[in-house]
């Protein structure tokens, strides 16, 4: 250190255990200010400079990128807040990048352990899906399946219910049950035009809202039924599905009205909807039962309670 308490960039480079390169790097960046300049207009560093230098290394060690580091240094709340949402956004960021690792390597487990017959099936499906794949293009078709001028609150709790949330640590079946889960959802056949379960009634009346409200709540009371494997029975679960039926169609529910209720929901069925919900389940990785399962119990369970009187 020169008499005025300075070091010159080689000093400075040799005291961190590191380069002229770097060093001049960083001070270019305008991260690392110089003191003072010699005579002959070399750059000076004052002993501030050596802690700057090693923080700037230390946060790099750590992988956040030169301009995470200029916010850290320029914040005014001090170091402790500015390296805490630094390093949270980079776990983030990390956390992002093993989720999408852990999905190729489901993807790639998927097609080594299939028959060889079906691999270039499985890789055309695979190779459209995103790492993690996009819920986007599932909610679109549950939509296009949904009435159409449904609350928007309504129609929010619907597909949060509906579409799975891809884990972050899928197994190869979960990864073809997405793949086929966006196949399905963006493929020719996915103009599906059927309100399930909806159907139209002579008289025109069809109060959507109403019925998928009283759905929500009779789904709720019969999932702990489902999710225990229990077999369909009558009770309140089966009572609130047709009360939300009749309220549809704005008329009373009675015997004769629950015999013609499976014919209606048997109309209305279709091919596409079903496979959404069996995809649905084979993709979830959550215990509970999804919507698709659920009203599947409360339809057997009116058939069971129908053939019964």
């Amino acid at each position: 250190m020169s008499a005025d308490g300075t070091w010159s960039i080689g000093e400075l480079a040799e005291r961190a255990g590191t380069t002229v390169k770097t060093v001049r790097y960083y001070s270019e960046l305008g991260l690392l200010p110089e003191t003072a300049r010699s005579a002959g207009g070399h750059r000076r560093y004052g002993r501030g400079a050596l802690d700057r230098l090693r923080l700037i290394r230390s946060l790099r060690a750590l992988d956040l990128s030169v301009p995470e580091v200029g916010r850290v240094l320029e914040r005014e709340d001090g170091l402790d807040g500015a390296l805490e949402d630094a390093i949270a956004g980079r776990l983030r960021e990390l956390g992002d990048r093993m989720a999408a690792l852990r999905w190729r390597e489901a993807a790639l487990r998927l097609l080594r352990d299939c028959p060889a017959r079906e691999r270039a099936d499985r890789l055309r499906l695979v190779g459209a899906l995103d790492s993690p794949p996009s819920t986007a293009p599932v909610a679109r078709f549950l939509r296009r399946v949904l009435p159409p001028r449904l609350p928007a609150r309504l129609l929010s709790s619907l597909t949060e219910a509906a579409v799975p949330a891809p884990p972050d640590d899928p197994t190869p079946d979960q990864v073809l049950a997405f793949a086929r889960l966006h196949a399905l959802a963006t493929g020719a056949g996915a103009a599906v035009s059927v309100c399930r379960p909806v159907a139209s009634t002579p008289d025109g009346a069809c109060r959507p809202a109403v019925l998928y409200e009283g759905l929500t709540e009779a789904f709720a009371l019969a999932a702990p039924d489902v999710r225990a494997g229990r077999g369909p029975f009558a009770g309140e679960a089966l009572d609130c599905f047709v009360a939300a039926h009749a309220g549809m169609r704005g008329t009373l529910d009675t015997p004769e009205f629950r015999r013609r209720l499976i014919r209606w929901l048997d109309d209305v069925a279709h091919p596409a909807v079903d496979r959404f919900w069996r995809l649905t389940a084979e993709a979830s990785a959550s215990p509970e039962p999804t919507p698709g399962a659920v009203d599947d119990w409360l339809r057997a369970a009116l058939a069971r309670q129908s053939a019964t009187t």
